[in-house]
C-alpha cells in the first residue's frame, strides 16, 4: 500500500504510449474534442442546465466558438454564433448536444442555427429532455440541414451524466464523498477526523463541491465541526447547504445559519444558501432559522429520521440537479438504504487509526452478507498526492 507504488504505477499508464506512435486523429474529431473542451468551461456555473460546447467550421477553419456560459445565458451555438469572425451561411457546426427546439430562458437554437444558414450539423449526445429528444434533429434536417448524430457520443455522454439522470429522473444525481484510513476508519477514537486525508485530496473536494448543486451533511456534522460547506480552492458557485436534522438541533451560532442570508455573489441567487431538512414542526423553533434567512424543509420521517427518498423529490422539485453527501456514517448509510445513491468516492490514507468504537464510514443496520453489499462498478483508482482515490457508480 506504499503510496509510492501507486504513483509509479499511474505514471506509468500515463507514458504508456509515449514510445509509440499515435493514430491520426482526423479534423472532424479535433473540432468535436474542441467543442467538449468548451463545453467543460461551463462547469459549476450551468446547473440545473447541461453543459455544452459548440465550434463552427467554414473552408477547413474555425470561426466561431462558444460554450453555456451560466445559467440563463446564451446556449453554446447561439455563444459560438456571436463569436463568429466570418459569415456563418455555409458552414459545419459541431456541438455537444442536439440543440434545443423550445423557449425557455433562451429561445430556440434551432431557430438560430436555421436562420445562420449553416449546411450541416454535428451532434454529439441526443438530448433526453422531453421538450427536446430528438426534436432539434428533426426541426433542423426539415429546414434542410445535413445532421450527423452520436458523434463521439460517449465522450459527449460522460459530460452531462448528472443533467441526464435529473432531467429523466426528477431527482438529484448523488455522489458520495468520504476519507478513511487503511483500517477504514473515519475518526479516531475520540473523534478527532482533521485531517485524515491529505491536502490535495481536501483541494480535490472542493472541485467536487463547484462541480455540484448542493451539498449534503447531518447535524452531527454540524455540531463537531460547525463546517462551512462552500468552495474554497476552487473555481464554480458555492453549493446549496442542506442538512439533514430530524429534531432541529442545528446551532443558530452555526456557519451554515450565520451566513445563510449572506451577499457575496457566490452562489445562485435563485435558490436558498442554506436548507435544514427536519420533521420538527415547532412554528416558534422554525421562525427562529427563517429570520436568518435558512429554508426550513418539512420533510417526511421514516424509522425517526429523514425520509432521504422524500428530501431527494422535494430538492429536485426545486431544480437542484446534483447532490455531494459529506455526511456521517448514519447519514451515508440512510443513502444507500434509500437505493438513490449514484456515486461514490473514497479516499483512502495511509494511515492507522485502530480503536474498537472509532467511527466508521458508513453504520446503519447495515447489509446481512456480501451477497447483498452494494457495489462500485465502472470504477477507477489513482494517487491524489498521498491517498488513493477509488470511485465508481453504485449498484446493488
Amino acid at each position: 500500500m506504499c503510496p509510492g507504488v501507486f504513483q509509479s504505477f499511474f505514471i506509468y499508464r500515463a507514458d504508456h504510449y509515449t514510445d509509440h506512435a499515435l493514430p491520426e486523429v482526423k479534423m472532424e474529431e479535433k473540432y468535436m474534442r474542441r467543442a467538449i473542451e468548451l463545453a467543460l468551461k461551463g462547469t459549476g456555473y450551468t446547473d440545473p442546465n447541461p453543459r455544452v460546447g459548440a465550434v463552427i467550421v467554414k473552408d477547413g477553419r474555425i470561426i466561431g466558438e462558444g460554450y453555456h456560459e451560466r445559467y440563463g445565458e446564451l446556449h453554446a451555438e447561439r455563444n459560438a454564433l456571436a463569436h463568429c469572425t466570418d459569415d456563418p451561411h455555409g458552414s459545419t457546426v459541431y456541438v455537444t448536444l442536439e440543440p434545443c427546439c423550445h423557449h425557455g430562458k433562451q429561445p430556440p437554437c434551432t431557430d438560430a442555427l436555421i436562420e445562420a444558414g449553416v449546411t450541416e450539423v454535428i451532434v454529439g449526445s441526443p438530448d433526453p429532455n422531453p421538450l427536446v429528444a430528438g426534436k432539434g434533429i428533426e426541426i433542423l434536417r426539415a429546414a434542410g440541414i445535413s445532421v450527423t448524430t452520436d458523434y463521439l457520443r460517449s465522450e459527449c455522454d460522460a459530460i452531462n451524466r448528472k443533467f441526464f439522470y435529473y432531467i429523466t429522473k426528477g431527482l438529484p444525481y448523488i455522489t458520495m464523498k468520504y476519507a478513511m484510513t487503511l483500517d477504514g476508519k473515519i475518526a479516531s477514537v475520540s473523534g478527532r477526523s482533521r485531517w485524515i486525508s491529505c491536502p490535495e485530496s481536501r483541494e480535490y473536494v472542493h472541485h467536487m463541491r463547484a462541480e455540484n448543486m448542493a451539498i449534503m451533511a447531518g447535524v452531527g456534522t454540524v455540531l463537531a465541526d460547525d463546517p462551512m460547506l462552500n468552495v474554497r480552492s476552487a473555481e464554480g458557485l458555492d453549493p446549496v447547504r442542506v442538512i439533514c436534522d430530524t429534531d432541529l438541533r442545528t446551532p443558530l451560532s452555526s456557519k451554515v445559519v450565520t451566513t445563510a442570508s449572506g451577499k457575496d455573489g457566490n452562489y445562485r441567487d435563485w435558490l436558498p444558501r442554506t436548507i435544514i431538512a427536519t420533521c420538527c414542526s415547532d412554528a416558534g423553533k422554525i421562525s427562529e432559522y427563517e429570520d436568518k434567512g435558512v429554508m426550513i424543509l418539512d420533510v417526511a420521517e421514516k424509522d425517526g429520521k429523514i425520509s432521504i427518498c422524500d428530501l431527494m423529490h422535494k430538492l429536485g422539485d426545486m431544480k437542484i440537479d446534483s447532490l455531494l453527501v459529506e455526511g456521517g456514517a448514519e447519514l451515508n448509510w440512510s443513502v444507500l438504504e434509500s437505493g438513490l445513491a449514484n456515486h461514490a468516492y473514497c479516499f483512502i490514507a495511509p494511515k492507522i487509526l485502530g480503536g474498537r468504537t472509532a467511527k466508521t464510514p458508513v453504520s446503519g443496520t447495515g447489509c446481512d452478507s456480501p451477497d447483498t453489499a452494494f457495489q462500485l462498478v465502472h470504477g477507477t483508482v489513482r494517487a491524489v498526492g498521498t491517498d488513493i482515490a477509488v470511485e465508481g457508480d453504485l449498484i446493488r
